[in-house]
């Protein structure tokens, strides 16, 4: 009896709600019809939302995120600004902005393109993004060396060959670890002819895409064990650094290199290489990230920004 009563409660719940959300009757009319008092009906549809019988999906109206990018493309010299749903949930919010991203590339791909990818939870965020997109006889390569656990799923390697995997064409890797100990490694590494011929064909890209990192301690070259916590805040606070583009290359509000314990220790695509790259794709999903934004953006390197639009509305309150 108990169920038959469940039964019938949920279907009471579905036939108000779709009345209410498809159909567009009036509370007060679907009160008449089913007998009930008007704030019944109004609790009854709260409850069809809490259940999970109801899913309300808000979504910014194009003119919205138009006008956005047209006042963030009037105070810096980018191709596009990619702007998407605010979203509470971190992860939510990263597949938002891959979407958009992953959309973006469907539309610039061509054949025999060359696509360098970075590192980073928000670049792999694209290659793992859903849906049909058009196949591409596409060079993906790695634009940075190769990490060890536990970014193992972020690791530039691995996402370019789920990219190459989603778009087509083929993947490249780049031989070479992400991070040494010293200068002196470093060069020894770049002597190697496999790894210059790779680096060589990354700098000639038509197109990179990167993540934007912020200085935070529990960042993700914090995890790699690049960075201890005590020199990211160090180099936050008395470095004056906000950021880094490509998960190394740091710099201050101003978009002027820092130099930090990571200079000259990773191989892989830096500031001024992407800057010779045509299209720079830069993302940065998470909602705490507008001050590294802003300093990316001042860099110069990137041509097409996708981040949020509280990240957005941000910027624009920074540089009134």
């Amino acid at each position: 009896m108990e169920k038959h009563t469940l039964s019938q409660d949920s279907e009471l719940l579905t036939e108000i709600a779709v009345a209410y959300y498809q159909d567009e009757i009036t509370q007060e009319e679907i009160a008449r019809k089913f007998g009930i008092s008007r704030i019944k009906v109004g609790r009854l549809l709260k409850r069809a939302k809490e259940e999970g019988i109801v899913e309300i999906n808000v979504r910014y109206h194009p003119v919205f995120s138009t006008r956005l990018e047209q006042q963030l493309l009037a105070r810096f010299p980018l191709q596009r600004a990619l702007i998407a749903l605010d979203h509470q949930d971190d992860e939510e919010q990263r597949r938002q902005v891959a979407a958009l991203v992953s959309t973006q590339l469907s539309q610039m791909l061509k054949d025999n393109s060359v696509v360098a990818i970075g590192q980073g939870r928000n670049v792999a965020a694209v290659a793992d993004y859903p849906g049909n997109v058009p196949t591409r006889n596409c060079h993906f390569i790695s634009g940075i060396g190769g990490t060890h656990r536990p970014g193992d799923a972020i690791n530039a390697d691995h996402i370019s060959r789920r990219m190459a995997k989603k778009f087509g064409g083929i993947s490249e890797t780049l031989y070479a670890p992400a991070y040494v100990e010293n200068r002196a490694l470093k060069e020894a590494f770049m002597q190697n002819g496999t790894i210059k011929e790779t680096l060589d064909r990354a700098r000639k890209a038509d197109i990179a895409l990167v993540g934007i990192g912020d200085m935070n301690e529990n960042s993700y070259m914090v995890k790699l064990g690049w960075f201890t916590p005590h020199e990211i805040v160090d180099a936050s606070l008395h470095q004056g650094v906000t950021g880094d583009v490509a998960g190394y290359d740091f710099f201050n509000a101003q978009g002027q290199h820092v130099d930090t314990v990571m200079n000259d220790r990773v191989i892989g695509l830096s500031i001024d290489e992407l800057r010779n790259i045509p299209c720079v794709i830069a993302i940065a999903s998470e909602n705490t990230k507008a001050m590294a934004i802003l300093g990316a953006l001042r860099t110069g390197a990137i041509d097409i920004i996708a981040t949020s639009a509280q990240n957005i509305r941000t910027l624009l309150n920074m540089t009134k």
